[in-house]
């Protein structure tokens, strides 16, 4: 059964908080990704997909931010990962100490990576350090090519941009080379990968990048 933990953001120290918790986490061989999306973009099928293609060999842990609800953790506990529900009762973005709160409940002994599913938008979650390894932002193509501009600090702090849901751009009119060269543009150290979670498109190189930059 997922554990449901109900947690306020408070600004006060988090970078501390947040540096103390990357140093924890290296000092164990874990390495965290933060993962930065719109509701609906498909954060969560794609950690079940990532999470299933690494087991059992590579240990994962999930937490889980949500406003409310403890659905998605369900979900990824299914896939295989052990997952820790964050309520935050309607905060638009976790915390360091709410991670810090999190870890102190989990067992994370034996894990490889940690992924961090943040709440869903695409603003509050850039300010804040999580302490994490690294940052992916998810777009899916349902939501506009405009978006990348709209959005910018969402694409300029990522290391790795997701695209989701290639299969579905011909029916939304969306400009995936546009959408490329914008985020490129913004940022040209980060990858930019287009996928589709449901039907395969793409994977292999998400997990080839997550193996490579976080194994």
């Amino acid at each position: 059964m997922v554990r449901v933990k109900v947690m306020k953001a408070v600004s006060t120290k988090n970078d501390e908080v947040a540096a103390g918790i990357r140093a924890e986490l290296a000092d164990q061989g874990i390495k965290a990704l933060n993962i930065i999306s719109s509701p609906g973009s498909g954060k969560t099928t794609l950690l079940e997909r990532t999470i299933a293609h690494f087991a059992p060999d590579i240990r994962s842990a999930v937490i889980v931010g949500d406003p409310f609800t403890a659905n998605d953790a369900e979900r990824l506990e299914s896939a295989g990962g052990e997952a820790f529900q964050l309520n935050t009762e309607g905060s638009c973005h976790l915390t360091a100490p709410m991670i810090r709160a999190a870890l102190d409940e989990m067992d994370i002994s034996g894990v490889r990576l940690l992924f961090i599913e943040n709440i869903g938008n695409l603003i509050c979650p850039t300010a804040w350090d999580l302490g994490e390894s690294a940052r992916v932002t998810l777009l899916s193509v349902t939501e506009g090519t405009d978006k990348v501009d709209k959005y910018r600090r969402a694409f300029l702090i990522a290391h790795c941009v997701v695209i989701t849901k290639v299969d579905l751009a011909p029916s939304c009119d969306f400009d995936l080379e546009k959408a490329s060269a914008d985020i490129r543009t913004l940022n040209s150290r980060a990858n930019v990968l287009p996928l589709s979670a449901k039907t395969g498109d793409g994977l292999d190189a998400w997990y080839d990048w997550v193996r490579e930059r976080l194994l």
